[in-house]
């Protein structure tokens, strides 16, 4: 008796116990299920509402109004889409980040914005998100913008006639240099070929215009329904100099008045709105310090280790100082070839173009003393700084915001371009509450 009672509880234990584990599995399915398929990636629940509830604090803390749950869910999800898309296109390419290099980055963005790394975590944990999070976002977008610049920078040329008509252009506009805090939405044309679509669109760019002019926010009005890649930041550009706008905005945004929105832009992809958010700034002469300098590298390699480079370039310094001519020990004993056949000669040298223990070298110099050693990533070196003066680079500044201005200009086309290119090719099925997001089904033809 006793035995068939002790046996009926272990059963109803046993049962008890798989139901709990049962109940269990099915909230962690429940908690952890399938939103998209993406290629051979997928999306979870979990990720979704994670990113949904970072976006929403960022915005709260913004004071920008949020569109409906359900067309936030939406959008955010699309965002997942295109970065799972990105992050296999990395991993099929053998991309990586390091933690050091991650490290580094996380750094510089507590560093960014006054913050210690103990701050910056406070300030994640305010808004809802582990440090952990924050740590495989931030690797996420290292590697999606590494994927972009070689998918869609190879597809950026620029000449020097651009360039030339770029600067033209800005002096007969008597551009300042000022720069903008823009914000920016833009309104796809599903069909470009298709009049009523191309109608649609239209009418919807004017139709949110009129409703910012009544008030409603710009930044709530890009969340809600900007086509742009970074709508879920608001439309931020961040700040923009005059040379670095878009070629379409350039010519309206240096009179708009902050605050009032664009009248709607048109162009071959969309229509578009913008607005200055803050101005600051006007151009300045550049004036920089330059300094022409030789210098004699030793380097060690597998042949000559680390002692017996230091020693060969402490016997060199010793025969410059014995007076031996600096150029002909350069030509003869130089580890660097280019400079080497030269003499040793760097020529004039501008700030930021050498590496920093060489720069710090450089900088404690007088003119005329030969110094050193001095160890670098690339070896041991000994310097010469012939001569110094102080150059107006204003000119050779400018040409190089141009070029880099209508790179940028012409990435940010390409990559709207590429992003929908990927997109499109990709394998994408929703699952659950968002399966209607899914194409429709041709109907069989029955003949």
């Amino acid at each position: 008796m006793k035995a068939t009672l002790r046996h009926g509880l272990t059963l109803l234990l046993t049962m008890a116990m798989m139901t709990m584990s049962l109940a269990v599995q099915a909230e962690r399915k429940l908690l952890d299920r399938v939103v998209a398929i993406v290629d051979d990636d997928v999306i979870l629940q979990t990720q979704l509402e994670a990113r949904v509830n970072t976006i929403v604090g960022r915005l709260s803390a913004q004071g920008t109004g949020l569109p409906p749950r359900q067309m936030l869910e939406q959008r955010v999800l699309e965002q997942l889409i295109a970065e799972s898309v990105q992050l296999q296109m990395a991993d099929k390419m053998g991309m990586r980040i390091s933690d050091n290099e991650l490290n580094e980055t996380l750094a510089n963005i507590a560093r960014s914005n006054g913050m210690t790394m103990a701050q910056f975590e406070s300030q994640l944990a305010e808004e809802g998100v582990t440090y952990q999070q924050a740590r495989e976002q931030i690797r996420n977008e290292m590697l999606t913008s590494r994927v972009q610049q070689r998918q869609v920078g190879n597809r950026v040329r620029i000449t020097d006639n651009e360039v030339e008509n770029y600067l033209q252009a800005q002096a007969g506009a008597g551009s300042d240099g000022a720069e903008y805090r823009l914000a920016y939405i833009f309104i796809q044309v599903d069909e470009p070929g298709n009049e009523a679509s191309v109608r649609q669109a239209r009418n919807l760019a004017d139709n949110l215009r009129q409703q910012i002019l009544d008030g409603r926010d710009f930044r709530e009005v890009a969340v809600a329904e900007s086509d742009a890649s970074n709508a879920l930041e608001g439309g931020d550009m961040g700040w923009r100099s005059e040379s670095q706008l878009p070629s379409l905005v350039a010519p309206v945004v240096p009179g708009l008045e902050p605050g009032v929105p664009s009248a709607v832009l048109e162009n071959n992809s969309g229509f578009h709105l913008v607005m200055v958010m803050d101005k600051r700034g006007g151009e300045q002469q550049q004036i920089i310090e330059q300094h022409k300098v030789r210098h004699i590298l030793v380097r060690p390699s597998a042949a000559v280790t680390e002692a017996q480079a230091e020693q060969r370039i402490r016997d060199i310094y010793r025969q410059l100082q014995d007076g031996a001519d600096f150029a002909e020990l350069a030509r003869e004993l130089s580890d660097d070839p280019v400079s080497g056949s030269d003499g040793g000669n760097l020529d004039w040298v501008s700030p930021g173009q050498m590496v920093p223990e060489f720069e710090q070298a450089m900088l404690d110099a007088d003119v005329g003393e030969i110094y050193g050693p001095v160890r670098s990533q690339f070896g041991w070196h000994i310097l010469q700084v012939q001569e110094r003066r102080k150059q107006d680079v204003t000119a050779e500044a400018r040409e190089s915001q141009a070029r880099q201005a209508i790179y940028q200009r012409k990435f940010e086309q390409e990559l709207q371009n590429w992003l929908r290119e990927v997109r499109d090719e990709a394998f994408v099925e929703f699952k659950g509450e968002f399966a209607d997001m899914n194409p429709q089904s041709e109907e069989a033809d029955p003949s």
